[in-house]
């Protein structure tokens, strides 16, 4: 009986030392976006291991509806890393002589794509061996924003927010008071680990520099503040001098107005003027013109006149003619004596 226990010990022992053995446990690591990540795999051979020695890594991405996917292999002392896009050119092996028993691999520029489950698979004939590294990426704090939501005024309630941009949770937050007195008032302690802190009736002595520090597991970020407490403001100056201006602005408005209208007025009635004036339309003659002509015709007719109505023809005619137009004249056309024949009882006349 001693023997045969013996016997299946040994036998135990010798299949123990002849599989392969992966020594790294399974584990979980976290890292912050944009780090690299070190995902160890150590194993040992026994002398009854003789095969040709494959690694491979292998993804099974946090999104359960995507198959587990190559991401980098060694095979025939050659390695092969391009079999998943999403991480290509940022996988590599860290040991340079794999047989050495090293087949950890380095995962760099860490993205939120590549949370997941990577299992190693070593195998060397007969041997086999794989471990579960589970990676989580995390986002550092970043780009904290602090200011304040309300009037710095004596007496007023307002609020001093602490805002990251980005960041993972859970994350911590703590202010601190960095001037003046380094202690928070006695009313914020409440709240000095919230992203928020409300402030009643303030006064002078909240006045200063605070910090706001963001923590999570992968990081911290801070950002600081300055706290002004004033007295108020004189709102009815203010409000009294809005409305001031906005009656100038109106006035102006109307002038701006008044005046773009005349113009327009002008230059609609010089288009009309414009219109009403007939291009082949012969200017008027002067009245001068015209009374010579009149005077003219006058002359052609005198020789046809008759003495008996000479005297009462040249009467009437001159008497119509303007008297501005004599005016404008300084000479008045000399007319020679007309001579008339005449027989009177057998006696010529002249």
């Amino acid at each position: 009986m001693a023997l045969l226990l013996r016997f299946v010990l040994l036998c135990g022992v010798a299949d123990f030392t002849r599989s392969l053995s992966i020594t790294t446990p399974d584990q979980m690591i976290e890292k912050a976006k944009g780090e690299t990540a070190y995902l160890p795999c150590k194993f040992t051979l026994s002398p009854e291991d003789q095969g040709p020695l494959d690694i491979e890594w292998l993804l099974s991405p946090a999104d359960n509806q995507k198959v587990d996917q190559v991401i980098i292999l060694y095979s025939g002392d050659k390695i092969y890393d391009d079999y998943y896009q999403d991480l290509k050119g940022r996988v590599h092996f860290t040991s340079s002589d794999l047989k050495s028993g090293d087949a950890s691999i380095n995962v760099t520029n860490l993205r939120l794509s590549d949370i997941g489950t990577y299992q190693c698979k070593v195998k060397k004939a007969p041997g086999v061996g794989n471990k579960k590294i589970q990676l989580t990426v995390l986002v550092k704090p970043s780009g904290i924003r602090c200011y304040v939501d309300g009037s710095e005024e004596i007496g007023n309630d307002f609020k001093l927010k602490c805002e990251p941009k980005e960041g993972s949770l859970p994350l911590n937050y703590e202010w601190q008071k960095l001037s003046n007195s380094q202690k928070l008032p006695t009313s914020w302690l409440p709240e000095m680990n919230s992203p928020v802190i409300s402030v009643k009736n303030a006064s002078t002595e909240y006045s200063g520099t605070y910090s706001c520090t963001v923590t999570n597991r992968v990081g911290s970020d801070q950002c600081h503040l300055r706290l002004n407490v004033v007295p108020p403001s004189n709102r009815a100056g203010t409000i009294a001098g809005a409305i001031v201006g906005i009656l100038l602005a109106l006035v102006l408005i109307g002038l701006i107005v008044f005046c773009c209208r005349k113009k327009r007025r002008e230059e609609k009635y010089e288009k009309e003027v414009h219109h009403d004036i007939r291009e082949d339309v012969p200017p008027p003659k002067s009245r001068t013109s015209t009374a010579r002509s009149y005077i003219g015709s006058n002359h052609s007719s005198l020789g046809s006149m008759s003495p008996s109505n000479m005297e009462g023809y040249s009467k009437t005619q001159y008497n119509q003619v303007p008297s501005e137009d004599f005016e404008r004249t300084p000479q008045s056309p000399t007319l020679p004596p007309a001579k008339f024949k005449y027989k009177t009882d057998g006696i010529t006349v002249v």
